[in-house]
């Protein structure tokens, strides 16, 4: 069997550098997309390399077609032909009202999370598809519990961009179902990762912790287990899901 070639965008830190460990260790060469922690990607390659795996870091900003175009020509020269994307780069902004956001978040809250998945599945599509001359693949996208939440008072832009995400994944599932490739998305509940601090609210995750029916916030390695077995062959029938992973919140 050949190795199996993962690209994870936002693969830093949080849930992305938990993904590419997870990965590494099931035998996945993995390439490590940052935008621009360097550092922390290389961290993450360091790690997986030390224990014995294949990994690579490769910036580029997805809210950047020119720099996704170049970040999936690397990926090819270096690693080879994709077999599985995970979408999990990402941004949140400031807690505001929507009576307070300005367009210009709005458009850089659109273009990264939801542009940039996009325009990051339509080149692994061009990679896996049988149609294209693949031989399949798998696509998991990185949604939240805030898609169907709503998050008022605080990220309704980001909650819309997951809603979008979601749909994104269901009608791109069906798309390609007879191609080779799933489609499948993860929404996590409240995790502890410095997403929260992007935000503003460092302490949201322990604060709103009593609202889960598991009375805990959970953790990127539970996220990276859920991902990665949508990726696995136990997941062969699986594609337009949209798994909860979110302690029943």
């Amino acid at each position: 069997m050949n190795q199996q070639i993962l690209l994870i965008t936002g693969g830093g830190r949080g849930i992305g550098a938990a993904v590419a460990v997870l990965a590494a260790q099931r035998g996945y060469a993995v390439a490590v997309n940052y935008a621009s922690n360097s550092l922390a990607a290389d961290e993450v390659v360091r790690r997986i390399r030390a224990s014995g795996g294949s990994a690579i870091a490769v910036q580029a900003d997805v809210g950047d077609e020119a720099q996704v175009l170049a970040m999936f020509e690397q990926v090819d020269a270096r690693l080879g032909r994709l077999t599985a994307l995970v979408n999990n780069a990402g941004v949140v902004d400031l807690q505001a009202r929507v009576d307070e956001m300005s367009v210009a978040r709005l458009e850089r809250m659109f273009r990264i999370n939801v542009i940039g998945s996009f325009v990051c599945a339509r080149e692994a599509v061009r990679r896996m598809s049988t149609k294209h001359g693949g031989s399949g693949g798998a696509i998991v996208n990185v949604s939240s519990a805030a898609s169907r939440l709503g998050s008022p008072g605080q990220y309704v832009d980001y909650a819309a961009s997951k809603g979008a995400i979601d749909t994104f994944t269901l009608g791109l599932a069906k798309e390609v179902a007879d191609e080779g490739i799933r489609v499948n998305a993860v929404r996590p509940g409240l995790i502890a990762t410095d997403i929260h601090a992007s935000g503003g609210m460092p302490e949201r995750a322990a604060a709103l912790a009593p609202s889960v029916p598991m009375k805990r916030v959970g953790n990127a390695e539970e996220i990276a287990g859920a991902v990665l077995w949508l990726l696995s062959p136990e997941a062969s029938y699986t594609t337009a899901a949209l798994l909860d992973v979110t302690g029943g919140r």
